[in-house]
């Protein structure tokens, strides 16, 4: 290409390289990354939507251990697990399945303890596998499959699928008990069907009032349904699963196993406990003006407590491994940050606890996130940790991190990020939306609320999502000049552009792969400001003038971004918290704000992320909650037909509010929206119990 003549005159040739230089190059970074605190390749592979990230990450892994040999041959050296959602989802489906081992042995462990009878027990316990079996099947057909919410699902209800069997064995045990001992025995099948019969309308009863306290949990809309709901599926099939057992099952293995080793007696503990269970009732109806009072103080303590509680969209997540942000200035070079990454790495590797840190700048050319090369990620991969050490870990990271003066850092976990993301936009628990018409307006209020909510206790991280400050070279065009000398203000621009930014003139073609062909001024001259007055512009007559002849030239700053949500601009402040929950932070927020921010007509501001989702999720199943409450009135009145017992069971309810609101209190006085649905799982055993 350096040797393509441009012109030829009088004997003499003027070549592109007599006025160019003509090299191979790479196109200008957009971006880079760091491993373990050196220059590598980040690679980052999304799953499909709907894809089983489990049978994802093993097939990726698979291929990545059979290139290991060929990768270590040329000194590559890769690191396969600088980030694994797996990990996360391993881990938390291990535990649920312990978790569920455990429930179901404590649940066989008092049937034997508390039946004395290895039969009857094992009549009962029978109901658990089968029960969740029928629950799976269900779960597949509907499409959920097992994951960690239905798992969770399956969990809650191991109390639940035993009750109804409990009840039926119980009954006819005791009733093939009264028979053996009664003076004309009347047959087995019949007394163990009359028994089934007695209790069948409260079983079928009691089964559906919990299951219709459970459907506000399916109602649920956004990102709420979208966790919860799985848990609801599982829980309502695995009760409905429960009944189906204990109405067909059950009668019929008691029929099989229970006629002749019914024995004659009740089993001494449940005689004792009974006996103790006697003298107390008695000496409760002798005072039931204290004992009423005592309940209803107990009730007015739970309520008082409740303001005191402090409300969370969801618990904060375990995954093993934190992504960190960190932003520069605005206008950072991209030398900037891969100069300041390894001091990073270095830095967090001496956190104990964290396995490895990689570092992403910028943006690659095919990822679906662009951003500017002033930005960065740190991924950084823990050892196997508790949930304390986690914290600790957690803690000590941001320590390290305080320590670099210059940038802003934000610490998260990815499910967290991506559910904050999903909520607001970003990757943060708070954000305050700004809107309005005038950039400069939105810009100043933006200064001033990030400035009020940076004062707010609980403020870790405060941040404008589009600041402005980015260096900027200013070029305005002399109308009057330009006509002087008849030059286009498009072939001005084009020249800058050409000269600074590069221009595309064509590809060439080696072998089977095209490169393309740009032309831009050498890189020492475009990196200095002064010089670009000097840039030469060509007239129509052919004379060359410089830039500051047709152009007044200035150094500013300005926006790198503009934000929309809706048709309408916008501006957004983003705060990170430690030790407060989102709904504590929002409501001293609000409070500041309005005593300190003045609006002006046409500007307003909104708040959105974890605190806005949990009052809108929790307004919504209280309401639907309140729905259900009347379908059970309904079923409670067609199961006892007196309106003084629908109200007698109702009446017992807010006891049930006493202990629940005990243990968040000591659990550490949070009530996330998973605890909210625990007390709605709670109201259903308390009116199946009563």
């Amino acid at each position: 290409m350096a040797a393509v003549t441009l012109r030829a005159h009088g004997g003499q040739t003027l070549r592109l390289g007599d006025v160019a230089t003509v090299t191979d190059g790479a196109a200008p970074a957009s971006g880079g990354a760091t491993i373990m605190g050196k220059p590598g390749i980040m690679l980052v592979v999304s799953e499909q939507y709907g894809a089983d990230t489990l049978k994802v990450t093993a097939a990726q892994e698979q291929r990545l251990r059979a290139l290991v040999p060929a990768l270590t041959a040329l000194h590559v050296r890769l690191y396969p697990a600088l980030f694994r959602p797996a990990g996360f989802i391993e881990t938390a489906i291990s535990h649920l399945g312990i978790a569920l081992l455990i429930g179901a042995l404590l649940v066989i462990a008092v049937l034997f303890a508390f039946l004395r009878h290895a039969r009857a027990a094992l009549i009962s316990a029978l109901a658990i596998p089968l029960s969740l079996l029928v629950a799976v099947v269900v779960l597949e057909r509907l499409g959920f499959g097992l994951n960690t919410m239905t798992l969770g699902g399956l969990a809650i209800a191991i109390g639940e699928v035993v009750d109804d069997a409990i009840i039926d064995v119980e009954n006819i045990l005791r009733r093939l008990r009264l028979n053996r001992n009664a003076q004309t025995p009347a047959p087995a099948w019949r007394v163990v069907v009359a028994a089934s019969l007695e209790v069948r309308s409260a079983v079928v009863y009691a089964t559906f009032i919990v299951a219709l306290v459970f459907v506000p949990v399916l109602t649920l809309s956004g990102v709420a349904g979208r966790l919860f709901a799985p848990l609801g599926v599982a829980y309502i099939a695995a009760i409905m699963a429960s009944l189906a057992v204990a109405l067909t099952l059950t009668p019929a293995l008691a029929l099989t196993l229970l006629p002749h080793d019914a024995g004659t007696a009740e089993p001494a503990l449940q005689t004792r406990l009974k006996a103790q269970y006697g003298r107390l009732l008695t000496r409760v109806e002798r005072q039931p003006r204290r004992v009423l009072a005592g309940v209803a103080l107990a009730c007015l303590a739970a309520l008082a407590a409740l303001p005191f509680l402090r409300g969370a969209f969801l618990p904060q997540l375990r995954e093993g491994h934190y992504i960190v942000h960190m932003r520069l200035q605005p206008g950072a070079s991209l030398v900037s940050s891969e100069a300041l990454g390894p001091r990073i790495t270095t830095a967090l590797l001496r956190v104990p606890g964290v396995r490895s840190v990689a570092q992403r700048t910028g943006r690659a050319s095919r990822i679906e996130d662009p951003a500017p090369i002033f930005s960065n990620e740190f991924e950084v991969d823990l050892k196997p940790l508790s949930g304390s050490g986690q914290q600790r870990a957690l803690n000590r990271i941001r320590r390290a991190l305080s320590r670099f003066a210059g940038a802003r850092f934000s610490v998260n976990t990815f499910l967290t990020e991506r559910i904050e993301e999903t909520l607001s936009g970003y990757t943060a628990p708070v954000v305050v939306d700004i809107y309005g018409d005038d950039l400069d307006v939105l810009d100043r209020k933006a200064i001033e609320v990030a400035r009020v909510l940076s004062r707010v206790k609980g403020a870790a991280n405060v941040q404008i999502a589009a600041p402005q400050g980015e260096p900027q070279l200013a070029i305005r065009l002399r109308p009057a000049a330009l006509a002087r000398y008849g030059i286009a203000p498009a072939s001005v621009l084009e020249a800058v552009e050409a000269a600074y930014s590069g221009t595309r003139v064509g590809q060439v073609v080696q072998g089977d792969r095209l490169f393309d062909v740009d032309v831009t001024l050498p890189p020492a001259l475009r990196r200095n400001p002064a010089l670009v007055g000097r840039l030469p512009i060509t007239a129509p007559d052919g004379r060359q003038l410089p830039l500051s002849a047709l152009a007044d030239l200035s150094m500013t700053s300005g926006r790198f971004m503009i934000l929309h949500e809706g048709g309408q601009r916008v501006q957004a402040v983003t705060v990170s918290l430690s030790g407060v929950t989102a709904s504590a932070f929002v409501t001293h927020a609000r409070r500041a704000l309005a005593r300190d921010i003045h609006w002006p007509a046409g500007v307003y501001a909104v708040f959105a992320g974890n605190a806005a989702a949990q009052a809108a999720a929790t307004l919504q199943l209280l309401a639907h909650s309140a729905l259900a409450a009347i379908g059970v009135v309904l079923l409670l009145f067609l199961a006892l037909r007196r309106m003084r017992a629908v109200a007698l069971v109702l009446a017992n309810l807010p006891f049930a509010l006493v202990g629940g609101i005990a243990v968040a209190a000591l659990g550490g006085g949070t009530l996330t929206l998973g605890g909210l649905i625990g007390f709605v799982t709670l109201f259903g055993i308390s009116v199946r119990n009563a």
